[in-house]
């Protein structure tokens, strides 16, 4: 097949001036030389496209492609990993993993989470804050958690995310609204095992590929699986293989996964964040229908490492599930 590549490149955004933090979502030029380069062993012709703005251009000028590998995140709003699919489905090509609805709504974990809720699966109770005020009504005891609504790669996710004290509550929270601008979700602390559940495919044909538990590391920051520990893995996390055959915690987080997958509509490949709580039992924290896709690094390909699953066959399986679509 014809396969076009879009994806934000940090590089990029750096040289045009935008600031780590900004950027940090963002890929690698190696992420992108190792999709490229594995989809032409497969026996694919790949062209880069780049991100939203050269898709547009491109579009403009006629170019089309038979699919599109999409792993572009975009720059600005809650709505940033739809407009690439949008852009697609306006012009019907197709393209991998999920449409702009799914992309759309799994950005906002608030939004996500109370469909979640809905279909009866577990979830901590949470609460959206748009503004100081809507504190008022909070009726979650403590301790919280808090983070951005509609951030990734762990952005805004630090030891004082943590939140013990009432007192403490709404500077914890006046921060990240003035920070990130945009609404807070205040949630109720988690503190049992936290898992990373690698998902392979869409609807029915979705099956989990594998699962790692988090461990920090003494040199971590305790308690939360935040921005610095997941840049600075290396030194500072450990990421344990485990397997629901032999752990019924396991098991029932990776059936948590999978139900959360199929419910939200999420298609290809992507991970779910699970954490248990006191008792044992599993939550669903928030998907990642766009998951990072770096061979080495990121937490797909990591499982799939650990698993004795190559890279190329991981890349292969979203193809084949792509496909599937544009062969109905």
């Amino acid at each position: 097949m014809n396969i076009g590549l879009t994806y934000d490149l940090r590089s990029t955004y750096l040289a045009q001036g935008y600031s780590q933090e900004e950027t940090l979502e963002f890929d690698r030029d190696d992420t992108i030389a190792a999709i490229e380069t594995t989809l032409a062993d497969l026996g694919h012709h790949c062209q880069r496209i780049g991100n939203g703005r050269q898709l547009v251009e491109a579009l403009a000028t006629g170019s089309r492609w038979d699919l599109v590998f999409n792993i572009a995140e975009g720059l600005h709003g809650i709505g940033r990993e739809a407009q690439v699919p949008a852009l697609l489905d306006l012009y019907q090509i197709p393209y991998t993993f999920s449409d702009p609805l799914v992309m759309a709504l799994t950005l906002h974990k608030g939004m996500t989470k109370r469909v979640i809720r809905d279909a009866g699966l577990a979830t901590a109770d949470f609460q959206i804050v748009e503004q100081l005020e809507d504190l008022e009504q909070l009726t979650i005891p403590p301790p919280w958690f808090i983070k951005p609504v509609a951030e990734g790669t762990g952005k805004g996710v630090t030891p004082e995310s943590i939140v013990r004290e009432r007192s403490q509550l709404t500077g914890a929270v006046a921060a990240l609204l003035a920070r990130f601008h945009q609404p807070v979700l205040v949630e109720s602390l988690l503190t049992g095992r936290e898992f990373t559940v690698g998902v392979v495919g869409s609807g029915n044909d979705a099956q989990v590929i594998g699962s790692i538990e988090v461990i920090l590391l003494g040199s971590a920051e305790q308690g939360v699986y935040s921005c610095l520990n997941k840049k600075e893995y290396e030194d500072r996390v450990e990421y344990c293989l485990v397997s629901g055959q032999d752990d019924p915690e396991v098991q029932a987080a990776e059936e948590l996964a999978l139900k959360s997958w199929q419910v939200l509509g999420c298609r290809d490949g992507g991970r779910i964040d699970i954490r248990s709580n006191g008792q044992k039992q599993p939550q669903f924290i928030e998907v990642n229908p766009l998951a990072g896709i770096h061979p080495e690094h990121s937490d797909l390909p990591i499982i799939c490492n650990k698993l004795g699953i190559p890279y190329s066959e991981l890349l292969g399986r979203i193809i084949a599930s792509a496909e599937k679509r544009i062969r109905s």
